[in-house]
């Protein structure tokens, strides 16, 4: 279902469940009763735009869907979206662009609400490029969904050596932004469905004496025609930002998890690098 078909007391139960926050709990973080939080998402009761404004802040709605829902309660939108053309969000494009190379020669990648790429650094596009030699083929201006290649069988899962630990971990992390993020969904399913047909029943194995140990952070690791690279990821966004667009943005920052791959990464940007030069 849409965001546009959604009613509001369904777009606010979404967003509480979404938090895991009773309506008990909101109701006192709100000053109202519980009672009055029933009514309103049962649509027995219009909330103020003033109470509306408190309830999606304190569920921590993300802004586009905070406009669809003034929209639904009959209010104007709270927040604009100048596009990424706006002479406004100058500041903001160069803060993400600063990122990106500081970043540099390591990969590092900005998506938006829907896991789309919208700018990559020198790294992100080898990266890219190495776990998807096939988008060199797409069309000039076409850009890459993150998620879509997911679920490609030519694409960069086919290269991860522990799909198993990284996948489950990495669908629940999508589900968890879809159910703010409605519009996200069916990727997110079709990424589960091609989860499902690779792994099948298959459960991360325990090590002797049942008993898995937590890794600080979640690496993912390739096996590609470079060697062995292995990654985790670090996200950046903007603090309180007042625009839709830049709420929507994360910067991706992508580390290599020892120094072997640190090596490989230097190496290989650097040689295609030399090579545009030298063309």
């Amino acid at each position: 279902m849409d965001d546009a078909t959604h009613t509001l007391p369904i777009t606010l139960q979404r967003a509480r469940k979404a938090r895991r926050i009773s309506q008990l709990e909101l109701a006192l973080r709100l000053g109202v009763s519980q009672r009055h939080v029933s009514f309103v998402e049962s649509g027995r009761s219009r909330p103020s735009r003033a109470l509306l404004m408190a309830w999606l802040d304190e569920v921590e709605t993300p802004l586009a869907l905070r406009n669809a829902a003034m929209l639904q309660a009959g209010y104007a939108p709270a927040y604009g979206d100048g596009g990424a053309d706006d002479p406004a969000l100058g500041h903001a494009r160069a803060a993400l662009t600063q990122l990106l190379e500081a970043h540099d020669p390591m990969p590092a990648l900005v998506l938006d609400a829907d896991w789309t790429v919208v700018h990559a650094n020198r790294g992100g596009l080898w990266l890219a490029a190495t776990l998807m030699p096939w988008l060199a083929d797409m069309p000039a201006g076409a850009r890459l969904n993150m998620v879509d290649a997911l679920v490609r069988p030519d694409g960069p899962i086919r290269f991860m050596t522990n799909l198993a630990e990284v996948g489950p971990a990495l669908l629940s992390h999508l589900r968890h932004e879809a159910a703010t993020h409605p519009a996200l969904t069916p990727r997110v399913e079709a990424f589960a469905g091609a989860l499902k047909a690779r792994l099948g029943r298959q459960r991360r194995p325990d090590p002797p004496g049942g008993c898995r140990p937590l890794s600080p952070v979640l690496t993912t690791r390739f096996a590609t025609a470079h060697g062995d690279l292995a990654f985790f990821s670090m996200f950046t966004t903007f603090g309180t930002p007042q625009d839709i667009g830049l709420a929507s943005l994360r910067v991706e920052h992508i580390f290599p998890a020892d120094e072997a791959t640190a090596r490989i990464v230097r190496a290989a940007v650097a040689g295609v690098t030399a090579g545009a030069q030298r063309e």
